[in-house]
């Protein structure tokens, strides 16, 4: 008889390849089924009440034998039916009906330990102070569009709305985390969102100070920007928490949709003056933030002059264009 192995376990695993329930192996063969009868005693009613046998194997190994039943079993990607024999391969992994099952014994080489990351605790107000930053801000943006005599159901939505989203986005990727992860980490992924809302919020008001005190119009080129490059950032970061082993992979996906989403965006303005950003402030600052010295009235005029030409072409094209039709309905009175 071949000899048998120290010790080994028969491992139930998830459809994320870990295992969730595990058992010892006792005594050789080792029968699985739903039986109690059976060594390996598994809830599943696409077993058997005994579904299949684990015999060591003459040569070496062990081997599977499928006894009577309806599914049968696969090992290595190839179905087995009832009364079949297979060898296990290198790893033990073997399924039986709907379960899929891994045989690990005291031979098999193990994955060397992986450092546990213990992330440090964030103080608890961070996210209340961010949640009141955020409210704040879309408060600020609602009194400076709305009119003074507004009632305080004219905040209502645009206060509201952004928090269910806010909401809603953090426990979507905690549920992510928690179908890849086994954890769920809702305060985590809601102080990431509330980071970049909060900046981006900071960046919308900031951007045309700077650009009317420092006379930099083209810097709003980046509030065009910002959004989409946010967005990249943001879901790139979730997606760290929720698949860290594939952090290259995702970033390289994430990085070519956010240049893909650029170019579309700078196809689309091809005919406008600035690919980017507004050509001008609809709203000025309070003169007391400007910084950069006035210029002349003279300066602007001369700045207008190359548009003079450009003006008589287009005012000729349009008086030709008027012509057109007087001529046509002289022709037909006549």
């Amino acid at each position: 008889m071949p000899a048998a192995p120290a010790a080994a376990v028969v491992e139930l695993l998830g459809r994320d390849g870990r295992a969730v329930l595990v058992q010892r192996v006792t005594r050789w063969p080792v029968r699985i089924g739903r039986s109690p009868a059976c060594d390996i005693v598994l809830d599943d009613a696409h077993l058997a009440a005994e579904h299949a046998e684990l015999q060591l194997a003459p040569a070496g190994g062990v081997r599977l034998k499928l006894l009577d039943s309806r599914n049968g079993g696969a090992v290595a990607g190839k179905r087995l039916p009832a009364g079949a024999e297979a060898v296990l391969p290198a790893g033990g992994a073997f399924q039986l009906g709907g379960c899929s099952l891994r045989l690990r014994t005291s031979a098999d080489a193990l994955a060397p330990e992986q450092l546990l990351v213990v992330h440090p605790v964030r103080h608890w107000a961070l996210v209340p102070l961010l949640l009141v930053a955020m409210l704040f801000l879309q408060w600020l943006d609602r009194w400076s569009a709305v009119d003074p005599d507004a009632r305080w159901v004219d905040y209502a939505s645009p206060l509201l709305a952004p928090l269910a989203l806010t909401l809603g986005w953090a426990g979507l990727w905690s549920l992510a985390s928690q179908l890849f992860q086994h954890r769920f980490p809702f305060t985590t992924h809601l102080r990431r969102v509330l980071v970049a809302i909060v900046a981006l919020q900071l960046l919308e008001w900031l951007l045309p100070a700077l650009a009317y005190a420092f006379s930099w119009p083209r810097l709003m080129a980046l509030e065009s920007l910002s959004m989409p490059v946010a967005a990249a950032l943001l879901i790139a970061w979730h997606a760290r928490l929720v698949w860290p082993g594939a952090r290259r992979t995702l970033n390289g996906g994430i990085a070519a949709l956010l240049l893909l989403g650029l170019g579309l965006q700078v196809a689309g303005r091809q005919e406008q003056q600035y690919t980017f950003g507004p050509p001008y402030l609809a709203s000025l600052p309070p003169p007391a933030l400007r910084i950069a010295p006035a210029r002349p009235p003279q300066a602007l005029i001369e700045s207008l002059k190359p548009l003079k030409a450009e003006l008589a072409r287009q005012a000729r094209k349009d008086n030709e264009g008027s012509d057109l039709p007087d001529a046509d309905a002289g022709d037909g009175g006549e």
